[in-house]
């Protein structure tokens, strides 16, 4: 599969689920998510999802196990909304590069402080 298609099928994914996180899912433990990429197989057999969590690492664990539990649902919407040849096995990942940016951020604002 080319890279440019490739690139359309992940946005198309990030899409769908990021449409279905905004309108909220019934599970309780997910908390406020944002789905920052997504990294599907050539094959289409699995995809990562990579998310970001607003709440401390005991938030974050309780919405990766939510949307963990969540994934059947959300995948019969990429298969209804998206119709590809085969429907990519989720995988929740936390997304850590927001904490790294405000780590680094943080690392050059004590640095000009000195």
């Amino acid at each position: 599969m080319s890279v440019q298609r490739m690139r359309r099928v992940n946005e198309a994914v990030r899409e769908v689920l990021s449409e279905a996180l905004a309108e909220g899912l019934k599970d309780p433990r997910i908390g406020f998510v944002t789905v920052t990429s997504v990294d599907t197989s050539p094959d289409l057999r699995s995809a990562r999802v990579y998310v970001s969590v607003l709440g401390d690492e005991e938030k974050r664990r309780e919405t990766l196990d939510g949307l963990e539990c969540s994934h059947g649902y959300l995948q019969s919407l990429i298969a209804r909304q998206l119709g590809l040849k085969r429907t990519p096995q989720l995988k929740f990942c936390y997304d850590d590069s927001i904490d790294k940016g405000f780590r680094i951020d943080e690392l050059l604002r004590e640095h000009d402080g000195e």
